[in-house]
């Protein structure tokens, strides 16, 4: 005969395997305290620059306390006008319908935002999910400047006027973006876009693409990070960066197709770092950083750099170019003429690059390979490079595809075993120096795949809904043998009931000689409980 308490427990077992079945359920943030909303012309002009102090800005809707909406929309129609001006406070806005159109001509709507869709100054604003849309010229859609902090999530971005970014940042302003969908068709209409003053820009995940003319997908005189995101660009370069400012990539996947030519512009390249000279960027050292990240470049080189120093980073990426070039360093259309060439420092470290590295005879390259690096290319085949050094480590591999001249050469094989003539001759400060004549590898050693792109965490995430749709049909199942068990408990408790063990039971209970509450061991209150927490 069963045990009433063994019954009693196989049911309680059954209760808590269901619910451990439910799946969580993520509540949405309280709504924060109401803020002031005003109507019509307000806002002072943005601090952090002394040429801003007679910018005036208009915003339909000016926000300079705490505020939370959800499903409001918003709309500008007027030149040189903000559908909503934020001065300061902490603001949210959830599933928000934006539009902007009329326009604006000059430095006050590029540097200081006079005509964009949203215009933050100061304070923080929120922006989750909803869409964002302009139709006029000079109007960015979201706009962080100086002290503001605009973080935007989930948002559908899409502008289609000429100097129109989606997201953009001047005067030290903070931008993140977080699963963001945007895309542009104006020319110098860069999708993520700084001007003057810079700022940081944080990106993660999310797709980004450019159709017009001098928009490359990344305009960069600020410090710009991008995580696991896509871009695209359909005309122009896919990243440029300005002067002293900076790009870094991970786990991208990028495609860049410059089929035009913009502004002075005479080569077609994928990855563009430069100085214009016009004074929208600090002079100094661009840099560029890509690790685990998937880019093509379908038209021109994979990398130009002109009138600028510049450091280049590269770590397990796959670079796949159709048609041009790896690295081209040289005089261009900016700066002055015998001293606008370029010097470079290229560190690749576990990273596979195959093409010509070109430098004119007013450019240098330190190009240092490490951790099973590979590079399959000729260098400076025409033997114009001011200076080029190159620095191999003794896992690294160099294949010529042409005769190649350095300045000098720093490689841990002192036999030179690891550079493979491939048919071809190394030149070092002039003469001819003895390399590896054996067949050359294809590839690296230890090729490993870069971090999956978009498409593949598009995968993840279907697999992911995949398991939640099992998780419910477990919690379905999981009710249901629950019910039986109670239902099969419940008829076997009836008929113990009818037995004598059954009064036996009864008897024992009247004498008190089952467990009390005061005999019983106390519950812990605490158990079961989880701590919880674009191109000018």
């Amino acid at each position: 005969m069963i045990k009433k308490s063994t019954i009693i427990s196989l049911s309680l077992v059954a209760a808590l395997s269901t619910a451990a079945l439910v799946p969580s359920v993520y509540a949405e943030p309280p709504t924060g305290a109401a803020g002031t909303m005003t109507k019509g012309p307000g806002g002072e002009a943005p601090g952090g620059s002394s040429s801003s102090s007679s910018v005036a800005h208009s915003g339909v809707l000016t926000i300079s306390e705490d505020l939370s909406t959800d499903g409001q929309t918003y709309e500008s129609t007027g030149d040189a006008e903000n559908a909503i001006l934020m001065t300061g406070g902490t603001v949210t806005l959830a599933n928000p319908t934006i539009t902007k159109t009329g326009s604006d001509d000059g430095d006050s709507a590029d540097f200081y935002g006079t005509n964009a869709a949203v215009f933050v100054s100061g304070g923080t604003m929120n922006i989750t999910g909803g869409t964002l849309t302009t139709d006029g010229a000079h109007a960015n859609g979201a706009f962080a400047y100086g002290e503001g902090i605009l973080n935007i999530s989930n948002t559908t971005i899409k502008t289609t006027s000429n100097n129109s970014g989606a997201l953009m940042v001047t005067g030290g302003g903070t931008l993140t973006a977080t699963y963001v969908t945007a895309e542009t068709d104006g020319n110098s209409s860069a999708p993520i876009r700084s001007d003057r003053g810079g700022g940081t820009m944080t990106i993660a995940g999310g797709s980004y693409k450019s159709n017009g003319v001098g928009s490359p997908v990344i305009y960069s005189t600020a410090d710009v990070a991008v995580k696991d995101a896509t871009l695209e660009s359909t005309v122009s370069e896919g990243v440029v960066i300005e002067g002293k400012n900076s790009v870094s990539l991970e786990g991208v996947k990028m495609i860049a197709n410059n089929t035009q030519h913009n502004g002075k512009s005479e080569t077609y390249k994928g990855i563009f770092i430069y100085q214009s000279m016009s004074g929208d960027a600090d002079e100094g050292v661009g840099e560029f950083e890509a690790t685990d990240s998937n880019i093509t470049v379908k038209n021109g080189d994979t990398f130009f750099v002109t009138n600028t120093t510049a450091e280049i980073n590269l770590e397990n990426n796959t670079f796949t170019n159709e048609s041009g070039d790896f690295l081209r360093i040289q005089t261009g259309g900016w700066g002055n003429s015998g001293s606008n060439g370029g010097q470079v420092t290229l560190t690749a470290s576990a990273q596979e690059i195959r093409g010509g590295i070109i430098v004119d005879n007013i450019s240098s390259l330190s190009m240092a390979l490490s951790e099973d690096s590979y590079y399959r290319g000729t260098i400076n085949g025409d033997n114009t490079a001011e200076l080029l050094s190159v620095h191999l480590d003794a896992d690294s591999v160099v294949v010529l595809e042409g005769d190649s001249y350095i300045s000098s050469l720093d490689n841990d094989d002192k036999e030179n075993k690891n550079i493979y003539a491939n048919g071809h001759k190394l030149y070092v400060a002039g003469a001819e120096v003895a390399i590896n004549s054996e067949t050359p590898p294809e590839g690296r050693k230890n090729a490993t795949a870069t971090t999956e792109t978009t498409d593949t965490k598009e995968e993840i995430a279907e697999e992911t809904k995949t398991v939640d749709d099992y998780s419910t049909l477990g919690f379905i199942l999981g009710a249901v043998g629950c019910f039986l068990v109670l239902v099969v408990g419940g008829l076997i408790i009836a008929k113990c009931c009818t037995g004598k063990s059954c009064k036996k039971a009864s008897v024992k209970e009247v004498k008190g000689e089952v467990d009390t509450p005061e005999n019983a061991t106390p519950r812990d209150e605490n158990s079961g409980q989880i701590e919880g927490p674009d191109a000018r």
